[in-house]
């Protein structure tokens, strides 16, 4: 696989970028596509023709299919050779979590066990911690979980109570508490378990199933993922060896948030697995189901919904793999450089797309089972239709992983944390807009394939840049109290995030004659000027909650003048994609 220079981590709001240097869907090798083939026989053999069952958790099939996962080198994809694992790079193991995203609460169980379950020991334990459980949590003869949230502690992690105090004769951490919502708790083997120790020092220990002192709850009753086993973890003078402290006391955060750059991404890959997959349940469902003698397939209103579908799955999908190919060749260069622990220091740096990947896979993800459920109608509603068990299962993706509003919130707090720190120059090119605010504006024009939309993107970015520069400069320290606005931002950010990707694979796509090239246009095109509006509404309500008079004039008029896009006729741009969408009956691009 050729290697791509990544920028810096958030640098994309500054730094042009051009099709060469961005990795997309098209550039997966014969082994990816393998891989793609394996995951998808595994789905549709083992996982949904006994999704009752799974829901139901009846005997013990969800621990059983790990296992058979587990068989297929499923789990351990990433994990390096000599630990058992397949030693693949990280493109490829996110590949296999949206593959098998589709799996409604088998990829909720197997993702919680080979990302947040297992990835800790791997990244933080010592070598005798590592090869005593990373092998074993590669073929799934051990289950992992993770357990950080209790009930006064979620998004706050830091003001867990579980405690950890050293025993008598210095042989270990007796623990006591109790942590909430823990995924795989009803068969895991081993967990991560976050406590203080001294009453202030936020740590982590492993801590194995059978250790006197922890007991569970019983499983919780979910609106949705009802085969993911969820349970309470109770700690009850819970003593652990001092061997199984992992990392260094009090540096627990450390491991918590690292661990969640990587999980924010992977949880992005799983929600576009489901998406796919719920994308063509729609549509086959729109093809055999008639109403009024045709198919409602046929019904322009329709066609709309499947198309959005298609687009707000094409751009995460592309955003997802642009951020994780960063991440994999920024891993390759730390570990070439002798860096230790090199994919948590390549998933801290694009820790920004991380957080924005989060928010906006699983959104997609909602819109997409929740116009599934309209398509299918009142059988929507219906449990005896997939949709409506997908419908359901989405719902927690918001939630996972940080809310979405704690990653919109992230995602604004890192770029001006990174400002200050003068890892990232935004006050520069902030300025650089201001001035152009006051001169006359660029009415030229260049006939270039895509250049009117490298255009509208750029203007983007400076809609952004406008915005947060005068936030940042009017309110000071105040700013990051003004949710409101940081939020507006970051949905800003992402819109363009997602844009500049999906126009950066078209280019590709048309640079190649891929087949799809022209479809790959109307869906950037659509994407583009349906942004412009949105992008428009969060800049004026930024603006409108921290300027007045002549300052809030000027940047009204530049909100306008910078989220312009060309007339464009998406209504037949979608019916073109439909078309393609029920003739191949599927998620196709």
């Amino acid at each position: 696989m050729e290697t791509l220079a990544p920028i810096a981590g958030g640098s994309f709001l500054i730094q042009p970028s051009v099709p060469e240097n961005t990795f997309t869907p098209e550039d997966f090798t014969e082994e990816h596509q393998m891989i793609i083939q394996m995951c998808d026989e595994f789905l549709d053999k083992e996982v949904l023709p006994h999704i009752i069952e799974i829901d139901a958790q009846k005997d013990n099939i969800m621990p059983r299919l790990l296992d058979k996962a587990g068989e297929l080198g499923l789990l351990g994809a990433a994990f390096p050779e000599s630990l058992g694992g397949l030693g693949k790079d990280f493109v490829t193991a996110t590949l296999v979590n949206e593959c098998l995203g589709g799996g409604h609460s088998f990829a909720v169980a197997m993702a919680a066990h080979n990302g947040i379950g297992s990835l800790p020991i791997l990244y933080f334990g010592t070598e005798e911690q590592k090869q005593k459980y990373i092998p074993k949590l590669a073929t799934g003869e051990m289950k992992g979980a993770y357990a950080l949230t209790e009930p006064g502690s979620g998004s706050d992690a830091l003001a867990a109570r579980t405690t950890a105090t050293p025993t008598e004769d210095g042989s270990g951490y007796a623990i006591n508490g109790q942590k909430i919502w823990i995924t795989n708790g009803g068969f895991a083997d081993v967990f991560t378990v976050f406590a203080k120790v001294d009453g202030d020092k936020f740590s982590a220990f492993i801590v194995e199933r059978g250790t006197p002192g922890l007991s569970f709850g019983e499983e919780e009753h979910k609106m949705g993922i009802k085969g993911s086993s969820t349970r309470q973890l109770f700690f009850e003078n819970c003593v652990v060896p001092k061997e199984n402290l992992l990392g260094e006391i009090g540096r627990g955060h450390v491991i918590a948030f690292n661990i969640l750059n990587i999980g924010r991404l992977k949880l992005c890959a799983a929600a576009l697995g489901g998406a796919k997959r719920a994308t063509g349940v729609s549509i086959m469902y729109a093809k055999t189901r008639e109403q009024f003698k045709t198919p409602i397939a046929n019904f322009g209103a329709i066609q709309h919904k499947l198309a959005e579908m298609a687009i707000r799955v094409f751009a995460a999908d592309t955003a997802l793999y642009r951020a994780a190919k960063w991440i994999d060749e920024k891993e390759k260069e730390l570990e070439a450089a002798g860096k230790a622990d090199a994919l948590l220091g390549a998933a801290e740096e694009y820790a920004i797309e991380c957080a924005m990947l989060k928010v906006l896979g699983s959104e997609a993800l909602d819109y997409v089972v929740d116009e599934g459920v309209q398509i299918h109608g009142g059988n929507g509603f219906s449990d005896e239709y997939n949709i409506s068990r997908a419908y359901r299962d989405s719902r927690i993706n918001r939630i996972f992983e940080g809310t979405n509003e704690i990653n919109r919130l992230l995602t604004l707090d890192m770029y001006l944390k990174r400002a200050m720190k003068g890892r990232i120059d935004l006050m520069g090119p902030a300025m650089a807009v201001q001035q152009e605010l006051m001169s006359v504006p660029d009415f030229s024009e260049d006939d270039a394939p895509f250049a009117a939309e490298q255009k509208v993107i750029a203007n983007f970015k400076k809609a952004i840049l406008m915005c947060a520069g005068a936030a940042a400069q009017q309110l000071m320290m105040q700013l990051e109290h003004e949710q409101e606005i940081l939020m507006n931002l970051a949905d800003m950010a992402i819109d363009a995030y997602q844009a500049e990707s999906v126009l950066l694979r078209a280019m590709k796509m048309a640079e190649n004659d891929h087949a799809n090239a022209a479809l790959a246009a109307d869906i950037v095109r659509t994407f583009i000027y349906d942004a412009a509006d949105r992008i428009n509404i969060a800049g004026k309500n930024a603006i409108n909650a921290f300027a007045t008079g002549d300052t809030q004039r000027m940047m009204l008029l530049g909100i306008k003048r910078f989220t312009k896009a060309a007339s464009f006729n998406t209504k037949d741009a979608r019916r073109r994609i439909a078309a393609k969408l029920i003739a191949e009956e599927k998620y196709c691009f």
